[in-house]
C-alpha cells in the first residue's frame, strides 16, 4: 500500500531523483510542443482603441470577418480584418466595455461577427499575446498554473527538509558559556568518581586502545527529575572543552512520518561538523522502549537511526562525537531495549541525596543569599534536612526559594520555622481555615480523624513501655492541622518527616498500614460503623497499594515467594484477594482495638486542636504531658 514513508525512502536515492528530474523536464517539453499547429504569418496591429470598433460601421463593406476572443475574461479581444490588406487587427477592451460594445455596435448594426474558436486561437497565437512574444506565453501559463506550482514545491520542501518549525530545535552552547563546575554537585560523590572515570575515558583514548576498547563513549544518565543529570552533561562538555549540543528527546515527534530519523541526522551531521561535541539529549526516556510493540513499521525507525548512530561511523568524521542521552526511568524499574542499553558503555545512574548531602545543600542554596537574610544563630539545618526526606535538589532549591519569597513578603530573615513554612508550602501547597470555619460538627470529626493517625504512629513505641520524651524523639510528626489543603483535596491532614530507610520489613509496614488506618478506625470508634465518612477514601486506596505489594507481590505472608500478579487466571485472582481481605480485616481489627486505649486523651485534645487549628509536634507532647496515663503501656510492656 502506497504511503508518504515509501516515497520519501525512494527520494533519498539519487538515481530516483535524476530519473524524476529528467522525467519532469520530458512532460514539460512534450506539453510545450506536442500537436503544435502552423501559425498564421499575418502581421497583427494591436491597439487599444474602442473607436476603431464604432468605426467598423461605416467600413462594413470592406470588412473580411469579425471575431471575438475570449469573451468573458478580463480583456476581451475584437479580432477583424479588411477583405484588400493583410493584417489581422486586435482591439483590447476591458470586459466592461465589452457588453455594451456588442449591444449598441455590432448587434444595433448587424455587423456580423462569432466567437472565435479553439482551434483559431491555436493557429493565431499572436493575437492573445501582448507584444511579450514567448516571456509572455511562459508569464501566461506562471500564471494560469501558479497554485499547482506551489503546491508541488511545497510537497517536495516537505520531504526533503520537513515542516518547518515541527522538527527538533537544537542549541549549541560552546565552553565559555556553560555555567557552574563539578565541585556544584553537592556530596554525590560515587557520582562524580564515574564521571571522572568517564573524562579520564575520553582524554585517554589511546591507552584504553591497547586494551582493544575502541568503542564510542556514549553515556547514558538515568535517575528521578531534577537531580541534576542536565547539569551533570554541562559540566563534562565544559571539563572537556567540548561544545554541547542540546535537544530535548520529545522534539523528534515531528508530527510526520521519518521526522524524528531525519532530526537525529541532522543533529549528527552538527556534530560532525564541530569536530569534537558533546550531543546531549534530554527526557530521551520513549527511545528505550522495546521496540516491535507496535503495528506499523515505521513506528521504530527513531529508535533505530539513534542505534545506528551510537555505533559511531568507520570515518573520521564521527569519531569525536559523545552522546549524552538522559531518561528519568532506568532499566531497573522499566522495561528498556536491550540493543539500546547495551550501545552505551558508561551507565551513571542518579539517586535522591540523603540527609548529609540534603544539609550541605540547603546551606549552599542559603549560603548564595546576601549576608543578613539569614539569620544562622536560628538555623537547624539539620531538622530541616530531616523533614525534606526523598526532595531532589532541585526542590530543595524550590523549598529555599519559597523562604525567599515569604521573607520578602513577611519582612523577616530566614530561620528554621519559615523553612519549614516554605516547605510546607512548597509540597502541600496552600492551606484554608475558611472551609470548615462554621462547620463544627465536620471539624470535630476531621480532629479526630487526624489524631487518630498520630496515635497509630506512636502507639508501637507506647506499647514498648517508653518514656513520652523518647516517644517524642523517635516519631515523624511536624504538625497536625484540620485546615483544608486542596491540592491534596483533604480537610485535614498530618505532615511527618520521611526516613531514609529504602527496605522496610514485614512489621514496618503493616505498622504503616495501621497507621493509615487510623483515621477510619478513630471515626468507627466514636460515631460507630455506620458513621465512617468518605474522608478515608485515600488513606483506603493507600492500605490497599501497600498490601497488594506485601500479599500478592512478595508474598511476606506465604512460604512459596512468588510474584501472585503475574498469574492472570482467576483462581489466582480469587486466592490473592481472599488473603488480601484477611490480612486487611486482621489489621484493621487490630488497629481499632489499639485505638480504643486513646479514647479518652483524644477527646479531651481535640477541643484544642479545633480551637487551634494546629497543633505543632511541641504542642501534642505537652498536651500528652499533662492528659496520658503511660502506667497501663508500661505494665504491658
Amino acid at each position: 500500500m502506497f504511503n508518504f514513508y515509501k516515497l520519501q525512502l525512494a527520494l533519498k536515492n539519487p538515481m530516483v531523483r535524476i530519473t524524476l528530474v529528467l522525467l519532469t523536464v520530458a512532460a514539460v517539453a512534450f506539453a510545450l510542443l506536442r500537436g503544435e499547429p502552423a501559425q498564421d504569418a499575418s502581421p497583427v496591429v494591436r491597439s487599444q482603441n474602442i473607436s476603431e470598433i464604432t468605426s467598423l460601421v461605416n467600413q462594413r463593406e470592406h470588412l473580411d470577418y469579425l471575431l471575438i476572443a475570449r469573451p468573458l475574461s478580463e480583456a476581451p479581444r475584437y479580432i477583424y480584418k479588411y477583405k484588400d490588406k493583410p493584417e489581422l487587427h486586435v482591439v483590447v477592451v476591458p470586459s466592461t466595455s465589452h457588453l455594451s460594445l456588442e449591444r449598441e455596435v455590432l448587434l444595433r448594426n448587424n455587423i456580423p461577427y462569432a466567437i472565435a474558436k479553439e482551434d483559431y486561437l491555436a493557429a493565431h497565437k499572436s493575437v492573445l499575446q501582448d507584444d511579450g512574444g514567448a516571456t509572455a506565453e511562459v508569464g501566461s501559463f506562471l500564471k494560469r498554473h501558479a497554485f499547482d506550482i506551489f503546491v508541488i514545491g511545497l510537497m517536495l520542501f516537505v520531504l526533503k527538509f520537513g515542516i518547518p518549525g515541527v522538527g527538533m530545535s537544537a542549541s549549541v552552547i560552546t565552553p565559555d558559556k556553560l555555567k557552574g563546575s563539578m565541585d556544584d554537585l553537592i556530596g554525590m560523590e560515587d557520582i562524580k568518581q564515574e564521571v571522572l572515570h568517564l573524562e579520564d575515558m575520553i582524554r585517554n583514548r589511546e591507552v584504553y586502545k591497547s586494551h582493544n576498547i575502541d568503542k564510542p563513549f556514549n553515556v547514558m544518565l538515568t535517575g528521578p527529575a531534577g537531580t541534576g543529570k542536565t547539569k551533570l552533561a554541562g559540566y563534562l562538555a565544559k571539563r572537556l572543552n567540548y561544545p554541547l549540543i542540546q535537544a530535548s528527546g520529545s522534539a523528534l515527534e515531528s508530527g510526520y512520518v521519518g521526522g524524528g530519523s531525519k532530526a537525529l541526522n541532522a543533529l549528527y551531521r552538527k556534530a560532525c561538523a564541530r569536530g569534537n561535541c558533546i550531543i546531549f539529549l534530554d527526557e530521551a526516556q520513549a527511545l528505550f522502549m522495546p521496540r516491535g510493540r507496535g503495528e506499523k513499521k515505521w513506528e521504530d525507525d527513531t529508535a533505530n537511526t539513534l542505534l545506528g548512530l551510537l555505533d559511531g561511523v568507520k570515518s573520521e568524521d564521527g569519531a569525536g562525537v559523545i552522546w549524552v542521552v538522559a531518561s528519568n526511568f532506568d532499566d531497573a524499574n522499566s522495561q528498556m531495549d536491550e540493543a539500546m542499553l547495551r550501545r552505551f558503555s558508561v551507565k551513571i545512574n542518579f539517586r535522591l541525596p540523603n540527609k548529609n548531602e540534603r544539609r550541605e545543600l540547603l546551606r549552599s542554596f542559603l549560603e548564595r543569599k546576601e549576608k543578613g537574610l539569614v539569620d544562622w544563630t536560628d538555623m537547624d539545618l539539620d531538622q530541616v534536612a530531616e523533614i525534606t526526606n526523598n526532595l531532589s535538589p532541585a526542590l530543595l532549591e524550590t523549598v529555599v526559594d519559597r523562604a525567599s519569597m515569604i521573607s520578602i513578603q513577611e519582612k523577616q530573615v530566614i530561620n528554621t520555622d519559615l523553612m519549614f513554612r516554605a516547605f510546607e508550602r512548597a509540597t502541600i501547597g496552600l492551606t484554608d481555615r475558611a472551609t470548615t470555619a462554621e462547620k463544627t460538627r465536620q471539624r470535630e470529626r476531621i480532629a479526630l480523624h487526624e489524631l487518630g493517625h498520630f496515635f497509630m504512629q506512636i502507639d508501637p513505641f507506647l506499647r514498648e513501655g517508653l518514656p513520652l520524651a523518647e516517644v517524642k524523639e523517635k516519631s515523624h510528626l511536624l504538625k497536625i492541622s484540620t485546615e483544608s489543603v486542596s491540592k491534596l483535596n483533604a480537610l485535614g491532614y498530618v505532615l511527618s518527616a520521611g526516613d531514609d530507610m529504602s527496605l522496610r520489613t514485614l512489621e514496618e509496614l503493616e505498622r504503616d498500614v495501621m497507621q493509615l488506618y487510623g483515621g477510619v478506625a478513630a471515626e468507627e470508634l466514636f460515631y460507630g460503623a455506620r458513621g465512617i465518612s468518605v474522608g478515608s477514601q485515600n488513606d483506603i486506596e493507600k492500605a490497599t497499594n501497600m498490601l497488594d505489594t506485601m500479599v500478592n507481590r512478595l508474598s511476606m505472608y506465604s512460604r512459596s515467594k512468588l510474584d501472585y500478579s503475574k498469574f492472570k487466571s482467576e483462581t489466582a485472582g480469587e486466592h490473592g484477594l481472599a488473603q488480601l481481605e484477611s490480612k486487611a480485616d486482621e489489621l484493621y481489627s487490630r488497629t481499632l482495638k489499639s485505638i480504643g486505649d486513646y479514647r479518652a486523651v483524644m477527646e479531651s485534645i481535640k477541643g484544642e486542636l479545633m480551637d487551634r487549628y494546629v497543633l505543632s509536634k511541641d504542642d501534642i507532647f505537652a498536651l500528652l504531658e499533662e492528659r496520658l496515663d503511660t502506667a497501663p503501656f508500661q505494665q504491658a510492656a
